[in-house]
């Protein structure tokens, strides 16, 4: 008996050639209650249907769309789903999360997961409702902002289908490309460029079915109480200013990378403030889907036009890159979601071609640090994939410093090959570890270990012991949330996460869940994460940080030195490896890794 809240199946779509076929994949019950959905359910996936050492960008190598048990529910910030592929940027596994109504009606059609492999022979837009899916051609799309292609193939196919869509950068496999819906992204590892690959423009998918829960009348009640929670003081700052309220607060710690990780305060910092730009800019307050939180800040953009700003966008288009200039930073933000790439890593790589450009090492004159007008133009070469710079920055920036040389690997801001986000390591040392093991590479949203730094519960220049245990709490509380799946914006208002998480999803499914099932489920999906990059070429070597962060300290405003040497950082990653029940090269077993397959 299939449980509540699944529909014990995912749909293999092959769009090779003219047109779409698909067959039933079974899901088992223990399948879907060891990896609960979402990003754990889409891992157990790409370790079943991508062939070891698929080239990413390959006919062959899947994209799977994963839902979880609870989606459509009222439970707040649950219409969400995961998008796992493995990496054109890094290699290795990557998901991202997204919000909207596509996930509702991706779900809806019947199906836990929809994986796509094969390749269009013409640009395609694939369709997926009750009567299963089908290709339609699409050359007319080509080139759009993925925005004005949702708009057209809903002028085409009509208002009842809700899509995901890939823009121009998309389509010319920019290896950090985006996924976007409804003005939303799964952003981060280049998803959009695998989709590219298959030559389809835009999934849509239309509801065709309903799915039951196990207790309807407790769900109810338990989304009743979740809603009154998540107006409470925890998610407070996300509806009065937005993620962006954390720009002045981690400027003030010495925690706000500047200048590609030069420096940790910047002195423009007051401009692109939320509490400045609320002031001046702010126009509306939005919501994703089903969400009653309303973190969404959208702004005034000169000349007209408005614009959603959150910190990471913010902070890699502006300080990382050494702009000031709320305007420029505004219009760079449109720009990335006009192409579709993911601003992380379009600010990451682009700040570390200008310190090459400083150090003489690429002829760029005009690329330079804080020139918004360079920044601009960066990224419309890398949209266009313009010969010479807008090619090797497409790239992303440790495949650009392996064509570079000269030692500008060292101080490319990366880990894994995925930029690092708005978090300085040397002044944030749980969050180093994090960040030096995460699978997905340089991710904050994987291990979101700057909590306890910032908690006031730990030195946060002295990485040791306690770090190692804040690391992987973070990252198993993430593993978990990723999969049922809920925002992490709520994390703050559970008082006892993985009870309360359990109770949530046994009234869903039915399953008498409790914490310890809860905690053995995320070691499991990061372990499963693990033994696929392990499958896939990745090392211990690979466990660690940019050499910057390893040899140069940071002189911070307190009066404190931040240094975060080699031999700390391994003294961590060593004890992460215990902790996980790895070896001391951080492999899983083999016997585990049969384990952690399952039968389907």
């Amino acid at each position: 008996m299939v449980p509540g809240g699944f529909f014990g199946r995912a749909l293999l779509v092959d769009v090779a050639g003219r047109e779409a076929s698909g067959v039933p994949y079974e899901l088992s019950e223990r399948v879907l209650r060891s990896y609960l959905g979402g990003v754990g359910l889409g891992t157990w996936l790409l370790h079943r249907l991508a062939p070891a050492g698929v080239d990413p960008l390959a006919p062959e190598a899947p994209l799977a769309f994963v839902f979880s048990s609870l989606v459509g529910t009222p439970l707040t910030t649950s219409a969400k789903f995961a998008v796992v592929a493995k990496s054109p940027l890094t290699g290795l596994l990557t998901d991202a999360l997204a919000s909207s109504q596509f996930a509702i009606a991706g779900k809806l059609t019947g199906h836990d997961a929809i994986v796509i492999r094969g390749r269009a022979d013409e640009l395609s837009v694939l369709l997926i409702d009750g009567d299963g899916p089908r290709l339609e051609p699409a050359p007319e799309l080509a080139g759009l902002p993925a925005a004005e292609a949702e708009s057209a193939v809903r002028a085409r196919f009509g208002r009842t289908w809700r899509t995901a869509a890939i823009g121009p950068a998309g389509e010319r496999q920019v290896r950090y490309a985006t996924i976007s819906h409804d003005g939303r992204h799964a952003g981060r590892g280049g998803l959009g460029a695998v989709l590219g690959a298959k030559n389809i423009k835009a999934v849509l998918v239309r509801a065709a079915t309903k799915v039951s829960v196990a207790d309807q009348a407790g769900v109810l009640a338990a989304a009743r109480d979740l809603r009154g929670r998540s107006f409470g003081p925890a998610t407070a700052k996300y509806r009065e200013l937005g993620t962006l309220a954390n720009l002045l607060a981690f400027n003030a710690v010495s925690t706000l990378p500047t200048r590609n990780f030069t420096a940790a305060t910047f002195e423009g910092a007051p401009r692109l403030a939320a509490e400045e730009l609320h002031e001046l800019r702010g126009v509306a307050r939005n919501s994703c889907a089903s969400c009653s939180i309303g973190c969404e800040h959208i702004y005034t953009r000169k000349g007209g036009g408005r614009q959603r700003m959150e910190y990471e966008n913010v902070f890699a288009l502006g300080p990382l890159c050494g702009v000031s200039d709320p305007d420029e930073v505004f219009a760079a933000s449109a720009r990335c979601d006009e192409l579709g790439i993911d601003t992380i890593s379009a600010g990451g790589t682009i700040a570390w071609a200008m310190e090459c450009v400083e150090r003489g090492l690429l002829d760029e004159p005009w690329l330079r640090f804080g020139d918004g007008a360079a920044l601009l133009r960066a990224l419309d070469a890398i949209g266009e994939r313009s010969p010479g710079l807008g090619d090797l920055l497409a790239q992303g920036s440790r495949r650009a410093a392996g064509v570079v040389g000269r030692s500008s690997i060292d101080f490319a801001p990366q880990v894994k090959g995925l930029e690092l986000p708005g978090y300085e390591p040397r002044s944030l040392q749980s969050m180093a570890l994090g960040l030096a093991v995460n699978a997905r590479g340089a991710d904050h949203n994987r291990s979101g270990a700057y909590e306890a730094d910032l908690s006031g519960e730990l030195d946060r220049l002295d990485g040791g012991a306690a770090h190692v245990a804040a690391a992987i709490g973070t990252e198993d509380r993430a593993a978990v949330m990723d999969s049922m799946i809920l925002c992490k914006f709520l994390r703050g208002v559970f008082d006892d996460p993985f009870t309360e998480w359990a109770g949530l999803l046994a009234l869903v499914t039915g399953w008498p869940l409790d914490a310890d099932e809860l905690r053995a489920a995320a070691r499991r999906i990061v372990r499963a994460k693990r033994a696929f990059n392990l499958r896939e070429g990745a090392t211990a070597a690979d466990d660690t940080l940019p050499v910057r962060m390893l040899e140069t300290p940071l002189e911070l405003g307190s009066g404190r030195r931040a240094v975060l040497d080699a031999g700390r950082l391994r003294s961590m990653v060593a004890g992460y490896y215990v902790a996980r029940g790895l070896d001391e090269e951080g492999r899983v077993a083999a016997a585990d890794v049969e384990d952690l397959l399952l039968d389907a």
